[in-house]
């Protein structure tokens, strides 16, 4: 039986949960209130914690890593030798060589884009051009929710939401994480694409791509997606652009491995194991969630996640599956140290909240909702 939706709230189109059957809405408020108590496992999750390679023996002073040396100050270092004249690679490893940082596998050296184009520009400029793709991030964002709205109260909330979600993004005391600049890169890309209107949204997917090697996992998504719904050159775009990459990627393994020796650091891997209440915290932490206590956090970005699930559009299906892929990516290869990937998602992950209104009341009308018996009397 089919339950009869009432007046929008928030959204002008019906969301996935109207017209629910009963008994399948009621399992779905139970699975939500489950998925609820999974978010909270935050709360015990263990929060960021320096950076200490596998390989270091605490035994011995020389190889610890210095006082106080973050991957922002590695960051702000080699970017202050690029600027002063010196090769990228020739500085990266120089630098991470000496703060104790892994020079193996190749990928634990960032890309250059990001160090060489801020080591060029003035420091004003460079935070400028970040905020002009926050505040692009949130205007595209904006344009493309205004149609989904029934009013400038939830589009100005969904606005305010964006903004949230780039808080740590609108920081220039972080300009020079890599996830700072990749993430509004995804999160752009996603609210450009439209079907037959691809090419912006591939162009800013591999721009994230070159500055974060992480961005390939959104890329990847997107192509299938393409390929799912027959669009045949916007999947030749997307793997164009992985093609790209993966010429990029091989010259920067071969740049690092010149300025490598077998005397250097390995990584200690990326198999963290810490779980999903690790993604939750790390998301939380990296948003404007952050001011609120860590359990009412959890749960409104669990409330954030089934608002992108109420959402019945393309963007929301592929927004919502890019969320679980980096959640699961982080649940089950970051470590401790590795907070920034968060980042990756936290721009527009928190306006799914728009799209919740209308989702659980659609839900629970449904799950509330009575079969309806008609007795008709035949007279003959």
């Amino acid at each position: 039986m089919k339950t009869r939706r009432g007046a929008p709230l928030w959204t002008v189109r019906a969301t996935r949960f109207a017209g629910m059957p009963s008994a399948q809405a009621r399992i779905g408020l139970v699975l939500f209130l489950v998925f609820l108590v999974a978010c909270l496992s935050a709360i015990v999750s263990p929060g960021p914690r320096p950076s200490v390679d596998a390989g270091a023996s605490t035994s011995i002073a020389s190889d610890a890593p210095p006082p106080g040396r973050t991957d922002l100050l590695l960051y702000d270092t080699i970017v202050a030798g690029v600027r002063g004249g010196s090769p990228y690679y020739a500085v990266a490893a120089e630098t991470q060589r000496m703060d104790h940082y892994p020079l193996k596998p190749f990928f634990a050296v960032r890309l250059p884009t990001l160090a060489v184009v801020q080591a060029a520009l003035p420091s004003i400029l460079v935070n400028l051009l970040l905020l002009s793709l926050c505040v692009g991030t949130i205007l595209a964002w904006v344009t493309r929710l205004r149609p989904e709205m029934t009013g400038l109260v939830p589009l100005g909330v969904a606005g305010l939401l964006v903004v949230a979600g780039l808080s740590v993004n609108l920081d220039p005391s972080f300009v020079v994480f890599h996830e700072v600049w990749a993430g509004p890169l995804i999160a752009l890309s996603l609210a450009l694409r439209r079907p037959s209107h691809w090419l912006p949204a591939v162009a800013f997917g591999l721009s994230a791509m070159l500055i974060r090697e992480t961005a390939l996992l959104y890329v990847a998504i997107m192509a299938v997606f393409a390929w799912l719904e027959g669009e045949r050159r916007e999947t030749l775009g997307w793997l164009g652009a992985i093609g790209v990459f993966a010429v990029v990627l091989a010259a920067h393994a071969h740049a690092v491995s010149l300025v490598s020796g077998p005397l250097d650091r390995v990584s200690q891997g990326w198999s963290g194991l810490e779980g999903f209440g690790f993604y939750v915290r790390l998301a939380t932490i990296s948003s404007g969630l952050d001011i609120l206590p860590q359990w009412l956090a959890s749960l409104v970005l669990g409330t954030a996640l089934f608002g992108w699930l109420a959402w019945r559009d393309a963007v929301a299906t592929r927004a919502l599956v890019v969320f679980a892929a980096y959640a699961a990516l982080i649940s089950l290869f970051a470590r401790s140290d590795n907070f920034y990937w968060a980042l990756m998602t936290t721009p527009v992950l928190l306006v799914g909240l728009v799209f919740a209104v209308d989702g659980l009341r659609d839900m629970i009308a449904a799950a509330s909702d009575t079969r309806r018996i008609t007795v008709t009397r035949v007279i003959r």
